[in-house]
């Protein structure tokens, strides 16, 4: 059976923690869990992931870090894997960034930050069962 794996991306650490902590403890063993402090770092991990036979499913990315803005990174994504699962979560985006996420990265969905636990993960049980 194939690995599948969940990443979060943010530049934040403290958030990168309890997202990670919060799926973990919903998902339990069913998955592995990624993390990545940018776009840059999260596109090394897909690269590395794949090519060890590790499916990623669903990504979880804030749209405000430096250098690639999540926008950029999910379109990026969805260019090379297409059948990811890509959620945006923001407390910065503006709605034309969020339009050209659902546009040119099939973007799942729109979190706004602070978010609540409820919401993100009946958000990721709903596109895993999509998906």
């Amino acid at each position: 059976m194939t690995e599948v794996a969940i990443l979060c991306v943010d530049d934040e650490i403290v958030i990168l923690e309890v997202l990670q902590e919060q799926i973990s403890r919903h998902f339990g063993e069913q998955f592995l869990y990624e993390a990545a402090e940018s776009g840059e770092e999260a596109l090394e991990i897909i690269e590395e992931l794949t090519d060890g036979g590790v499916k990623i499913v669903v990504i979880v990315s804030d749209w405000l870090m430096p250098g690639m803005r999540g926008d950029e990174f999910l379109v990026q994504v969805h260019q090379q894997f297409g059948d990811i699962t890509k959620i945006l979560l923001t407390g910065q985006a503006d709605g034309e960034a969020i339009e050209r996420a659902k546009r040119e990265a099939n973007l799942y969905c729109c979190i706004h930050k602070p978010w609540r636990q409820e919401e993100l993960l009946e958000t990721i049980t709903t596109a895993l069962k999509l998906g």
